[in-house]
């Protein structure tokens, strides 16, 4: 089997991602943005598209640091 690009490739090819395995590259790097933002989940799609694995051991884990807005209630 060839090396598929990314996951979305291999499933176009072969039918089936079995055989997938996700290749960190030079641009794998870890990323300081927050679970659930706007910047995680791009990063996140960024890394699918260049077929690497989804997380990367040193993201961020916690929301220490961070600040919120807060809406008032109606």
């Amino acid at each position: 089997m060839s090396r598929s690009r990314n996951v979305f490739e291999a499933i176009l090819t072969y039918g089936h991602d079995e055989d997938f395995v996700p290749h960190a590259g030079v641009d794998y790097s870890a990323t300081e943005a927050p679970a659930g933002s706007h910047a995680k989940i791009d990063v996140l799609a960024d890394r699918v598209l260049r077929g690497e694995p989804l997380w990367h051991p040193d993201d961020r884990r916690d929301y220490r640091g961070l600040t919120g807005a807060v809406r008032p209630r109606d």
